[in-house]
């Protein structure tokens, strides 16, 4: 598997990463959740996708802890604003607050987490000053369809967006029609959350189809896996995989070392066809 994309910007992105939704919100979960987090950077995944929507902070400042041992700069650290927050009035002190949860003086990545009231070029604005400034290295958005990031793209600076992080696994391939196609002309890479099949409305029965418990056990691998390594197979594609447990957390990043012959993601392709005509974004 290829392990990293560059972006536009000359940046390296691992292309397999944490996902961080749900994690650190309940105490009683709190030392699995951070075995699971110290195990996958140990075991190499060093990108940690978080938002401040999480927990209303708390998964950044579970991070923070969990991560505060390591060396920073191997880290690639991901976090989004909200809409509500994203107005030139409110992104910096919005952004200044997660550095301060996450105990690092800048993110990799910070994404728009999706689309509210504040004009795109507002937005857009707000995060070159920051990229200028280098509390951030580089920004991208969330859950933005064909039409937004055509519109995105219009604008001055628009183009600098290097992600869009859109809900994307086997049983939900809407993004394949038109949408992974103009990212790709731009150079926009796709980052999958839920790429397990966690979430979204074409999740039920994946884990359970004939087609993807044979692969599974002909490679010895669990259901998860097969989904992951499916997604992972397209090189342009960035996934971040929630776990709460060190034993999933190293699972996924197994999948790193697993290739999917030509004739089993034909099988895949042919048990989940992706659409042939444009259909809504799927979101959680």
């Amino acid at each position: 598997m290829k392990e990293f994309v560059t972006l536009k910007n000359g940046l390296k992105m691992p292309r397999l990463g944490m996902g961080m939704w749900y994690i650190g919100e309940e105490s009683s979960k709190a030392r699995g959740e951070y075995e699971a987090i110290r195990m996958g950077i140990d075991s190499g995944v060093k990108l940690i996708d978080t938002a401040e929507m999480y927990g209303m902070g708390r998964s950044e400042s579970f991070v923070g802890r969990a991560i505060k041992n390591y060396d920073r700069n191997s880290l690639f650290l991901v976090s989004k604003v909200l809409p509500s927050n994203a107005g030139r009035n409110h992104i910096r002190s919005a952004l200044e607050h997660s550095l301060r949860r996450l105990q690092t003086d800048y993110l990799d990545m910070y994404l728009y987490h999706w689309i509210g009231d504040t004009p795109f070029p507002e937005v857009v604005e707000s995060m070159e000053r920051f990229v200028e400034e280098g509390i951030i290295r580089s920004w991208g958005v969330s859950n933005f369809d064909t039409g937004d990031m055509i519109e995105l793209v219009e604008h001055s600076g628009g183009k600098n967006c290097v992600v869009n992080q859109v809900l994307y696994h086997l049983g939900s391939r809407g993004i394949e029609y038109d949408l992974l196609p103009y990212m790709k002309k731009q150079d926009i890479y796709p980052m999958s959350y839920c790429p397990l099949a966690q979430g979204g409305s074409l999740s039920r029965g994946i884990l359970q189809d004939e087609t993807v418990l044979k692969i599974a056990r002909n490679h010895n691998l669990s259901p998860s896996q097969v989904l992951l390594a499916f997604v992972l197979a397209n090189e342009d594609m960035i996934a971040i995989p929630r776990s709460s447990s060190a034993r999933h957390t190293l699972e996924n990043a197994a999948v790193r070392n697993i290739t999917l012959s030509e004739e089993e993601l034909e099988l895949l392709n042919q048990a989940f066809p992706a659409p042939d005509h444009k259909v809504p974004l799927d979101v959680c």
